[in-house]
């Protein structure tokens, strides 16, 4: 027997460890996943987790057949396509091809959860720092100063752009940090000096971000046992992590419970994690967590994707859900 746990890791069919545990799936007698985060990034997720679970059995044998039947293109170019979206009524189809195998038990429903507070928090750029922003999104090259220029070679590198120049600093070609603004900065202090001494925790996505923050405050990142363990022994006032490194399986509830996220992620699954390192059975106060938003900015962007994503995967978990006496 094989129990999976955090199923969502084997989501890619093109991935080696898919590709790794298929081989030898024939020769296991029994197997169960678990994660929290199905799909994370849409009902495309599904496939390969039920793939390894029924042998295809319920959403087909090979990715191409599944796309066909329950999605269609949706954003493409002449020959690319970029993205697909469930055809009309594939939604209700996929959650009743795999119920009966499928159960979903949410944590709030069965154990003693703590309140959740979530917050977000609006820093605004100034004129100067609203023109470079504006001008880098459509025109995906900007000059900061007579020596420095920002370009973005095509869309996805344009994101990651838009995406560090809200934090407050972005990358040149030649991976050189250049400053754009402190209005998060300036925001972060606020919220900690709003805990008035409690313990925070922050989540960063780039380098610079990590970089400026501990130039700005006395902090420790969450890295080691260690770490861990002087958190939850509430001997770090402020402490760091990346999604990435520490979103899984960390217990670090004891040690306190406001969460700040400084830069956002596109992944529903590292952002539900993390929150989960806090937002979990065993705190005893109310969990809050603060995202600071720049206004007019991507960060408005990942927040709306983030929260379709949500939407997505709570109905999948509710059509599933247990209805156990």
């Amino acid at each position: 027997m094989i129990v999976i746990d955090e199923l969502s890791s084997f989501k890619s069919w093109s991935a080696k460890r898919f590709k790794a545990l298929l081989k030898v799936r024939p020769k296991v007698a029994r197997i169960v996943g678990l994660t929290g985060t199905p799909s994370s990034n849409g009902l495309m997720d599904l496939w390969a987790e039920y793939r390894l679970l029924d042998f295809g059995e319920r959403l087909g044998r090979y990715i191409t057949r599944f796309r066909l039947k329950y999605f269609e293109p949706d954003k493409r170019s002449a020959t690319v396509i970029f993205s697909y979206k469930l055809l009309p009524g594939a939604e209700e189809e996929i959650y009743e091809a795999i119920s009966d195998i499928t159960i979903s038990m949410k944590a709030k429903d069965y154990l003693k959860m703590p309140d959740l507070i979530i917050n977000e928090v609006e820093v605004n750029l100034d004129n100067n720092e609203r023109k470079t922003y504006e001008t880098l999104r459509q025109e995906m090259v900007v000059q900061i100063s007579e020596q420095e220029e920002i370009d973005a070679v095509n869309a996805a590198s344009l994101s990651g752009k838009l995406l560090q120049m809200a934090n407050g600093a972005v990358y040149d070609e030649d991976k050189r940090v250049l400053k754009i603004h402190d209005k998060k900065l300036d925001a972060l202090e606020d919220l900690i000096e709003q805990a008035n001494g409690k313990p925070v925790l922050i989540a960063y996505w780039f380098k610079h971000d990590l970089e400026r923050i501990k130039e700005r405050f006395h902090v420790r990142e969450i890295l080691n046992d260690e770490d861990i363990r002087d958190w939850n022994n509430g001997l770090i006032e402020v402490a760091v992590m990346h999604p990435a490194s520490a979103g899984h399986g960390l217990n670090l509830q004891s040690g306190g419970s406001t969460m700040i996220w400084f830069g956002l992620t596109w992944s529903l699954e590292l952002y539900e994690q993390a929150n989960a390192r806090l937002y979990r059975q065993g705190q005893k106060e109310t969990v809050v967590i603060h995202h600071i938003i720049t206004k007019g900015t991507i960060d408005e962007d990942v927040m709306a994707a983030l929260k379709r994503k949500e939407k997505t995967q709570s109905a999948l978990i509710e059509a599933v859900k247990a209805r156990l006496t």
